[in-house]
């Protein structure tokens, strides 16, 4: 029997209909050889239309869907699921991103966008002529999960990890936990201290029953899959095997190190940076003195480390501004005859951080701003660090503050120990931090299955900001294993075992470690490991023998594909 497929055109609220001639895909397509249906909506990912989606399964006794839209990375499991509603098997759905390899890749050319979208559409039907049901494979998971980092994020994970049946295994490579947040006093916009906050998490974590905590360890070892990973650890000299079902990373930042003579580092006297400073006016009881002088007049550089030119440190840090107003404000309202300069970039306390700044004004702090091509320059005059600045704000009159205390407002910057990174082969951004597969709809996930992140090791991020990400990721490692078996994608590499000659070519070719070699019919062939595997495809093109295919892009599928294209 012939299969009836559905066919779904998005307009995408005019991301795709201002560039792709929906009207024209729909009507190119709608008389193909297995079309019953095709329709043209204005957002398919809506509650309304996903609806209608069903309906029309059943009213038109579909068997296979297709959704011309947006990138699969958003909603390819949307849409699965819904044809699920509709009764079908889910990877009998086909996805066709007409958005990001059409209307906005073309953007220019709105005729050749719409001729290209009609090819991607109709390489999707003839893929979907192809499609069988599959089933996923089922895995035993390990109900225990290893958090690698005890900074603020590792600890509340553990501690909402620790609440849900399940074991905790906190590894951390320092002989104490709680990161940065450890060494810091007063925090803006909370009464409590860093140092009493970790204390509060650590003493509370060591209080269950279902948590181990490693001090002075290392993950030096990985193998296995989601749902069974086998971490070595190493604790001292001493190396033993632990077992999780799935893994938080959770290994925050460092600040950045300015280079010599950026700003006056390392150069000129009595410059210093954020991480310097707050510890000087945390452990400073009645006078401010660096030097053993003492400090009246401070200035502070914004933006060091941060919104730097292409090719470093592009990102903005998030938490400096603030951070620095609030040590401004502290440093005012703890010593006497202080006078704060801020040379800025503009100022982004944002949320109730403005409160800070608003304090901060009211307080008689000072605030200069410079363009990005036009920074500030620090020099010594008699053994003083001088500031000048072509201010903004005075409509770029040449200003010059001579202070005893030069602060570079140092940014967030990704480990350069990168060791779990490479071990977990996860992948990085643009600005170094470990890369969750989507900011907004999966923002805590990576691309390997079983392994989350947390924190400021995916960016920078607020202490606030970081519990909410470690709270997400604790909530999203439990889903992965919580009952205790896991479902994997079934869309991976098989072998033919009559035609696989055992060369082992494929071998090194696969990313993941999915292949290895067996007996097998007194010959040894390559075997794949379903819950590795990950149907990348890089193994197919290197089989001598053909004798790899992947399940639902067969060659078959993948033939009519091409044909459909050209």
């Amino acid at each position: 029997m012939e299969k009836r497929i559905g066919v779904y055109i998005c307009h995408c609220g005019g991301n795709i209909s201002d560039y792709v001639d929906v009207e024209k895909v729909r009507q190119s397509v709608e008389n193909d050889d297995n079309i019953v249906l095709a329709k043209t909506t204005m957002f398919a990912c809506s509650d309304a239309n996903q609806k209608d989606m069903v309906d029309d399964i059943n009213n038109f006794n579909l068997d296979g869907v297709i959704v011309a839209s947006c990138s699969p990375k958003l909603h390819l499991v949307t849409f699965r699921n819904v044809t699920e509603r509709g009764n079908l098997n889910k990877y009998t759905y086909v996805h066709s991103n007409i958005r990001e390899q059409a209307s906005w890749a073309h953007s220019d050319n709105k005729e050749g966008a719409t001729e290209k979208a009609i090819h991607l559409v109709k390489s999707a039907i003839a893929k979907a002529r192809h499609t069988q049901p599959l089933d996923p494979t089922k895995i035993k998971a390990e109900k225990s999960v290893a958090v690698i980092g005890a900074g603020i994020a590792g600890l509340k994970a553990a501690l909402s990890l620790s609440e849900k049946e399940t074991h905790v295994f906190v590894i951390e490579k320092e002989a104490a936990v709680g990161g940065w947040v450890a060494k810091w006093k007063d925090l803006f916009l909370t009464d409590e201290t860093g140092d009493a906050i970790i204390k509060r998490l650590y003493e509370e974590l060591k209080k269950r029953q279902n948590v181990t905590i490693f001090l002075n360890s290392e993950v030096v070892g990985n193998t296995g899959s989601i749902g069974n990973i086998s971490l070595k650890i190493k604790q001292k000299e001493e190396e033993f095997d632990i077992t999780v079902g799935s893994v938080l990373v959770a290994t925050g930042f460092e600040p950045y190190k300015p280079k010599e003579d950026e700003f006056g580092f390392a150069s000129v006297p009595n410059v210093i940076t954020l991480p310097e400073f707050k510890q000087l006016i945390d452990h400073e009881k009645n006078t401010l003195t660096y030097n053993g002088k003492p400090v009246h007049n401070i200035a502070y550089i914004y933006c060091v480390g941060s919104r730097q030119p292409e090719g470093e440190n592009t990102y903005c840090s998030r938490y400096c501004c603030t951070a620095t107003i609030h040590a401004a404000n502290q440093v005012r309202n703890k010593f006497r005859d202080i006078q704060n300069y801020h040379f800025t970039r503009g100022v982004r306390s944002y949320g109730k951080q403005e409160l800070l700044y608003a304090e901060s004004l009211q307080g008689g702090d000072i605030y200069l701003q410079s363009y990005e091509d036009g920074l500030p320059t620090v020099f010594a005059r008699n053994n003083k660090p001088v500031v000048r600045v072509n201010d903004i704000l005075t409509g770029g009159k040449e200003l010059e503050v001579e202070a005893d205390l030069v602060v570079l407002v140092t940014g967030m910057a990704p480990r350069s120990d990168n060791k779990v990174g490479s071990l977990f082969k996860l992948p990085k951004g643009r600005d170094k931090f470990f890369n969750e597969i989507h900011m907004k709809l999966r923002p805590v996930e990576t691309v390997i299955d079983g392994v989350t992140i947390a924190g400021a090791c995916q960016g920078p991020k607020t202490i606030i900001e970081t519990v909410n990400s470690a709270l997400s990721a604790a909530t999203k490692a439990y889903s992965n294993i919580s009952k205790g078996v896991l479902e994997t994608d079934p869309q991976i590499a098989k072998i033919e075992a009559p035609a696989c000659i055992g060369c082992s070519d494929c071998l090194p070719a696969c990313p993941f470690d999915a292949i290895s070699m067996a007996r097998q019919g007194g010959k040894s062939i390559a075997v794949i490991n379903n819950s590795l595997c990950k149907g990348c495809g890089m193994c197919t093109p290197v089989c001598p023998t053909d004798a790899i295919d992947l399940i639902a892009y067969s060659n078959v599928e993948i033939m009519g594909m091409i044909d459909a294209l050209v």
